[in-house]
């Protein structure tokens, strides 16, 4: 069995781990950190496990497990990393932007490998160390990955993607009291979001030379989770042509999938799905792709790096099944 531990149990992301790694039949896990909830049990905070474990949150570290999950908050995985040595053995699987770009890769005598399993399978299942995707960077990568490798990027791309509550974290804000986000709809750091730098990293490993900007505009929703983009940009080719190229780049990719009809969230929610869908309209190819952000978007992807690494098929645990109402 693999023994895991999760750094930063309180979080929507570390609830979705938990309840995957309780059902894994290969995966035991060993704590749960959370200091602010040390001592209390894991169903106190994440109540859809009542009658599924009698976890109780830890303050205590075990530097000594196969894998951990470290589901903090950006920047806080560096600072966590300093104050506690996992052994070398130890799979470290990061959940926040600490280690995406190559520049923040090395650390501490570790290369963190960038866990997109549709770009980096190989690489992911020799690593030592896994820095997840972002959620947003994870849809629209997927969107565009297949346009890149097959050289065909040939103008700006412009981006449009909303995500649900849960994207911002547990933490209340002016813009995450449900008073606000019911009924509402607004954009957020148009052009400069975090996750610009892991999607441009990664087109431009595909498409060498790659020198079109990519437009982004983020959105929030109000909706509990989910993630839906659109992206479009000139395509000379026909609808025909694409489709192949994508079916082709998504041929071994288990949880990714080509549909013939237009997306919408509930296809996707509460699954480790991401479906893609393309249009063509005059010289223009729109791209629309949905994941669950809670899901292919942080912890159920972070569950297929860790199969991968402990040589695991990648769905192991992870055929997760909707709700369509």
């Amino acid at each position: 069995m693999i023994k895991a531990g999760i750094i930063g149990g309180a979080g929507y992301t570390a609830g979705e781990l938990i309840r995957i790694l309780l059902n894994h039949p290969h995966v035991e896990i060993d704590f749960v950190y959370s200091t602010s909830n040390a001592g209390n049990p894991v169903y106190k905070v994440h109540e859809d496990l009542v009658g599924s474990t009698d976890l109780v949150f830890s303050d205590n570290v075990n530097t000594g497990v196969d894998a951990v999950f470290l589901c903090l908050g950006h920047g806080n995985s560096t600072a966590f990393l300093e104050q506690h040595d996992f052994t070398e053995k130890t799979i470290i699987i990061d959940l926040s932007n600490d280690f995406r770009l190559k520049e923040d890769a090395e650390f501490q005598g570790r290369e963190f490998v960038y866990g997109l399993p549709e770009l980096n399978k190989s690489e992911i299942q020799q690593a030592g160390s896994i820095a997840n995707p972002g959620c947003f960077a994870t849809a629209i990568q997927l969107a565009l990955l297949p346009l890149a490798e097959a050289k065909l990027i040939q103008d700006d791309i412009h981006v449009n993607a909303v995500t649900g509550a849960t994207g911002a974290g547990t933490s209340l804000s002016a813009t995450t009291h449900y008073t606000w986000r019911d009924n509402n709809f607004s954009y957020y750091k148009p052009f400069t979001h975090q996750h610009m730098g892991e999607i441009n990293q990664s087109v431009g490993l595909l498409q060498a030379g790659f020198d079109k900007k990519i437009h982004f505009l983020p959105n929030r929703g109000n909706f509990s989770r989910g993630i839906f983009a659109t992206a479009y940009t000139t395509f000379d080719g026909n609808l025909d042509e694409i489709k192949k190229i994508y079916s082709e780049f998504y041929a071994d990719a288990p949880f990714t999938f080509l549909t013939e009809g237009p997306l919408h969230m509930k296809q996707v929610v509460n699954t480790n799905k991401c479906l893609i869908h393309l249009h063509k309209h005059d010289d223009q190819l729109l791209i629309s792709s949905a994941i669950d952000n809670l899901l292919k978007g942080a912890s159920g992807q972070a569950v297929e790096n860790m199969n991968l690494v402990f040589g695991l098929p990648q769905t192991t645990g992870l055929q997760l099944k909707g709700s369509y109402f």
